[in-house]
C-alpha cells in the first residue's frame, strides 16, 4: 500500500501540474494549485489564473463543497494569511473544516512568510510543509527572486554554432538552431512576461519576438535604444499583434518617439537607460520574469549588471568561423579564467541535433 510520504508527494505533483496551467498569466503572484483529498480521492481542485482572481484553495475548496469538511488540502505555496485584492485563504479554508494542508513551500513574501502555516495551525489544522519543496521552489523561481531581490527574474537565451558564433561576418543568423530548438524558444517566450532586445537587433534582425502560436500567449517585446535610432517599418510595431515598449534616453517629443507612439508603441523615457534601470521600470510595472534575447554587447551589460541569473543555450553543431562573426556575449573586461562568470544546476539536453544547456549564475 501507498505510504503517507508517498501520497503526499502524488497529490503535491498534482498540485503543482494545476499550477502550472497558470503560467506566463499570474504575475506579480506565484504559479499555485490546489488539491482537496478526502479518503484517498480528488474531490476538488483548482489553480491561480491571473492576479486579481481568486486563488487557487478557493476554486479547489468551492468545487469540493461539503465534503472538504474532514479532508486534506494540497498546495504547492503556502496559503495567504492577508487582505490583498482577494481575502485571505487561510480563512477560507479554516471555514471549510479541513482537517489537515500539506504545503510544498514557505511563502517568501514577508505579508505571508509563515502567517498562514502559523494561522491554520492556531485554528487546530494539522499542517505539513516542504513537500516536494525543491521543485516547488524551481516552479516559483522567478516570484520567489521578484519577492527576495526587488527585480524580475532574468532569463538569457541565445543559439550558437559549436565554434561560438550567433551569426556569419555578414550579420546573417536564420537559422543557427533547428527547428525544435527554435519551438522550444517560442514556447519559452510564451512563459515570460517580456522580451528584450536592444535596437541593432531590431536594425539587423526585424524580429517579431512572438511564441508563433506555440505558447498560448504573447510576451510583452521591449526594445532598449537610448537615441531611437530605429527604423519605423520593424514588425515589432505591429501592435495588434503583441504589445511593445521601447525605453529609452530620448525625450518625449524626439521625432521618432512621435512616430511610434502614433503606432501605438509606448515609449517611456528613463534618465539613464542601462539593463538594471530597464528591469526596474519592468519590475514596477508587475512583471515577474524577462527573457534577454538581445545582442552581445546588450548581454554583456545584462550579466554585468546582475539582471541575468539563468542561461538557456543551443548550441547547433555547425561552424561558420571567422573573427569577425558575432558571439553570444560581447566583451566583460575579463582578463583571468578564474573570473569567469560558472554556471551551477546545470542540465544538457538534445534537442533534434542541437545541445540545449541550461544553467544558473
Amino acid at each position: 500500500m501507498e505510504s503517507l510520504q508517498e501520497s503526499d508527494r502524488r497529490w503535491m505533483q498534482r498540485a503543482m501540474a494545476l499550477a502550472c496551467q497558470g503560467i506566463g498569466y499570474t504575475a506579480p503572484n506565484p504559479m499555485v494549485g490546489a488539491v482537496v483529498v478526502h479518503s484517498g480521492d480528488a474531490v476538488g481542485e483548482g489553480f491561480h489564473p491571473k492576479a486579481g482572481e481568486p486563488h487557487a484553495e478557493v476554486f479547489a475548496l468551492a468545487e469540493a463543497g461539503d465534503r472538504a469538511r474532514g479532508a486534506t488540502l494540497y498546495v504547492n505555496l503556502e496559503p495567504c494569511n492577508h487582505h490583498g485584492r482577494t481575502p485571505p485563504c487561510s480563512e477560507a479554508v479554516i471555514r471549510a473544516g479541513i482537517r489537515r494542508v500539506v504545503v510544498g513551500m514557505v511563502d517568501p513574501d514577508p505579508r505571508v512568510a509563515g502567517g498562514g502555516i502559523d494561522r491554520l495551525r492556531e485554528a487546530g489544522i494539522d499542517v505539513t510543509v516542504g513537500v516536494e519543496q525543491a521543485a516547488c521552489e524551481k516552479l516559483n523561481e522567478a516570484f520567489v527572486h521578484r519577492i527576495r531581490h526587488g527585480r524580475p527574474f532574468g532569463i538569457f537565451k541565445y543559439a550558437m554554432t559549436l565554434d561560438g558564433k550567433i551569426a556569419t561576418p555578414t550579420g546573417h543568423s536564420a537559422w543557427v538552431s533547428g527547428p525544435k530548438s527554435r519551438s522550444q524558444v517560442h514556447q519559452l517566450r510564451s512563459e515570460c512576461d517580456a522580451v528584450i532586445i536592444g535596437g541593432n537587433t531590431v536594425r539587423q534582425d526585424n524580429p517579431l519576438l512572438t511564441s508563433h502560436g506555440v505558447g498560448s500567449r504573447n510576451p510583452l517585446r521591449v526594445v532598449m535604444s537610448r537615441g531611437l535610432a530605429l527604423p519605423l517599418d520593424a514588425q515589432l510595431w505591429q501592435t495588434s499583434v503583441a504589445p511593445t515598449i521601447v525605453l529609452t534616453e530620448a525625450p518625449p517629443d524626439n521625432p521618432t518617439a512621435r512616430a511610434l507612439t502614433d503606432l501605438k508603441v509606448a515609449v517611456v523615457s528613463l534618465p539613464k537607460l542601462t539593463p538594471r534601470s530597464a528591469v526596474a521600470y519592468l519590475y514596477q510595472q508587475g512583471l515577474s520574469t524577462v527573457l534577454w534575447e538581445c545582442g552581445g554587447t546588450l548581454a554583456a551589460s545584462a550579466i554585468a549588471e546582475g539582471t541575468v541569473q539563468k542561461i538557456v543555450a543551443f548550441i547547433a553543431p555547425k561552424l561558420i568561423g571567422g573573427t569577425a562573426a558575432p558571439t553570444p556575449i560581447g566583451d566583460m573586461g575579463l582578463t583571468h579564467m578564474g573570473k569567469a562568470f560558472k554556471l551551477d544546476s546545470k542540465t544538457w539536453t538534445q534537442v533534434g541535433d542541437d545541445l540545449k544547456i541550461e544553467g544558473y549564475l
